[in-house]
């Protein structure tokens, strides 16, 4: 199973970020961003630098108490000419703020999982960075340009987020739409050695790494697979290099169940 170092991670948050930025400012501001409807390029370059500067701040104050969670948020330039650079410092300040000493301070995990918090934001800001990328990338009509090591790794981290208490706790509907009486889906990617086995039992889905017989096998590029997985590609986008095999309307209903509230 691919798992980035966090020199890797930290990195490839700056480096991400970069690319979104690129790609917003030849989109324009007012570029409609397709994968998240209702969103210009504007909301989606506000929303990135926010929650950057957002999660650097819990970190660096070692924030455990949820009810102390920031409340303020970073102020968007008025002059979109300042971009690239506002985005640059969000995304260096939150991988500043992921240093080695701070990745197992107490710090809030919203996922409520086994990980320290601060491994937890770092995998969010990742995940953030390369997936509203892709978007920005739609936005100025180019391809999305994610590393299929990143890709294999957010995969594993989306699966985590979906099947992890904080979910179950905030997201019921979902959570209970994911129940099942044993069905399996095999995500498989066809450009790295990983594999991502999900089971939907009675009280809840779970995941593990690993193939194995199951009901639907989906299978394609890491990239392909975890824009397919965070809905910026449709199921069996073959121009992808996405396949199915097996029950196709299994598949399609977990990524009807597993969107995000917002975008």
């Amino acid at each position: 199973m691919t798992e980035l170092t966090t020199d890797h991670a930290r990195q490839a948050i700056v480096d991400h970020t970069r690319r979104l930025a690129e790609a917003a400012a030849e989109a324009g501001p007012g570029a409609a961003v397709p994968a998240t409807p209702g969103w210009t390029v504007t909301d989606l370059v506000r929303h990135v630098g926010q929650t950057q500067h957002w999660v650097a701040e819990i970190i660096e104050r070692r924030i455990t108490d949820p009810a102390q969670l920031p409340t303020e948020l970073a102020v968007l330039p008025s002059d979109a000419r300042e971009w690239p650079a506002w985005l640059a410092e969000s995304a260096q300040r939150v991988a500043s703020a992921c240093s080695d000493s701070a990745l197992d301070a107490p710090v809030f995990n919203a996922a409520g999982d086994e990980r320290s918090g601060t491994r937890f934001w770092m995998s969010s800001m990742l995940n953030e960075a390369v997936v509203h990328g892709s978007d920005a990338a739609g936005a100025a009509g180019r391809p999305a340009d994610i590393d299929a090591g990143v890709a294999a790794a957010l995969i594993g981290n989306h699966l985590t987020m979906l099947t992890s208490p904080t979910w179950e706790a905030r997201r019921p509907e979902s959570a209970h739409a994911l129940r099942g009486t044993g069905q399996t889906l095999l995500w498989q990617a066809t450009d790295t050695a990983d594999a991502w086995f999900v089971e939907r039992r009675p009280d809840g889905a779970t995941w593990q790494p690993g193939t194995g017989p199951a009901d639907v096998t989906v299978t394609g590029p890491a990239r392909s697979l975890l824009l397919v997985l965070t809905r910026r590609l449709p199921l069996a986008d073959r121009e992808a290099g996405i396949s199915v095999d097996g029950d196709t309307g299994l598949a399609q209903h977990w990524l009807d169940n597993t969107a995000h509230a917002a975008g």
